[in-house]
Formats: structure tokens, sequence, C-alpha cells
């Protein structure tokens, strides 16, 4: 890694930890270009603004979550399971959440639009090399695998984002994923038990 991108870098692991313990809308440049040790100047030569390094920040935890689904594609979990697991490992931790709430305030609604995109593009390759695992096993019929697999995260970002869903929302959300994909109903059916032990947290 080049000097500068390492100062990149650090500064955007300077601020998420800042904005974990004060709040994105409680820390200041001025407080984080005092915690890091730099000239006002260094720090407006790599961000424009705030709202520029809280975008960053968020791709930084977007890849960090990307980097645990992909460790789940090549883990021993059945297909099914790894299907719900990554799109489980792409919510933020419990403790991320007041930088997840910064994104959800309406000043940052083009920025969320840009990130849910982000992720949706980091994410579709690797659902869909464990959907077209599940086809070679028998498990998944399906065609246009990209664009189902896009779907599923649309509903479940839907569904699960604000957690506030009943047990036929769970229902239809099982009986649609295994339409969707091609699969035999019962297939994803553990997702129900899954939900009911916390395991969409």
């Amino acid at each position: 890694m080049k000097k500068g991108e390492k100062r990149k870098q650090d500064l955007l692991k300077i601020a998420y930890n800042m904005f974990l313990t004060r709040g994105y809308e409680n820390t200041s440049v001025d407080e984080i270009i005092a915690e890091a040790g730099i000239a006002k100047g260094t720090y407006y030569y790599y961000f424009k603004s705030k709202e520029e390094m809280l975008e960053e920040v968020i791709g930084m935890m977007l890849e960090s979550e990307a980097e645990v689904a992909r460790q789940i594609v090549g883990s021993d979990m059945s297909i099914p399971q790894k299907i719900v697991g990554i799109i489980t490992s792409l919510r933020p931790a419990e403790e991320e959440r007041p930088i997840e709430n910064a994104l959800m305030q309406p000043e940052n609604v083009i920025m969320h639009a840009k990130i849910k995109q982000k992720l949706v593009k980091i994410v579709v390759p690797i659902l869909s090399e464990v959907v077209e695992e599940g086809i070679k096993e028998g498990i998944f019929q399906c065609e246009d695998i990209p664009e189902r697999v896009r779907m599923l995260l649309m509903m479940s970002n839907e569904l699960f984002d604000e957690a506030d869903f009943s047990e036929s929302d769970i229902r239809v959300f099982i009986d649609m994923t295994e339409k969707l994909l091609g699969a035999k109903p019962g297939t994803m059916g553990f997702i129900s038990a899954l939900i009911s032990r916390g395991g969409t947290e």
C-alpha cells in the first residue's frame, strides 16, 4: 500500500472509531484532524467534506462485510445456509448502528442510494456463485441468476431492515425465495427457525 493510501485508510479508521463512540453528528472535522495529528489541508486533500468521509467509512464497512460473505462461500455450510449466511452478513454490527443511522438521515438520501448500489454491485457476484453451485447440485433450477439474486437482496432488505415483520411475512418471504431460485418447497424453511432464535441480527 502506498504511503498516501495508507494515510487515507488511517484517517478512515480514526473517523470510524470516533463516529462509533461519539456519533457522526457529534464528531467535527476539527476533532478528527486533532485526533489524527494532521494539518487541515491534509484532511481536505483526501476528503472534500465530512459527508464524503462518512460515505467512504461506510464503503470500508461494506468491504469488511463482503469479506465475511466470501468466506461463507468457501465454508462447509449447505447451499441454502450459505445464501442466508451471506445475506445476514451484509448488515452492520450492533455497535455500528450510529453510523448506519447517520446514513438514514434525510440529508443523506443521495448517499444512501449510492451505498445501496455499491452493496448490490459487490454482493450480486458473490451470491450468484452460490446459486450456480446450487444449480449444479440440483438444489435450484433457474436462469437469469444475477437478476434473481438482485431481487432476493431487494426483498430481504425491505423485510429485515426495519425488523418489523410478522410470521406471515416470513412464510411469504420463504415461499418467494424458493420460487425465485426454483427450489423445492421446504428448502429454505429453516429461515423461520433462524429468525426465531435471532439469527438475522
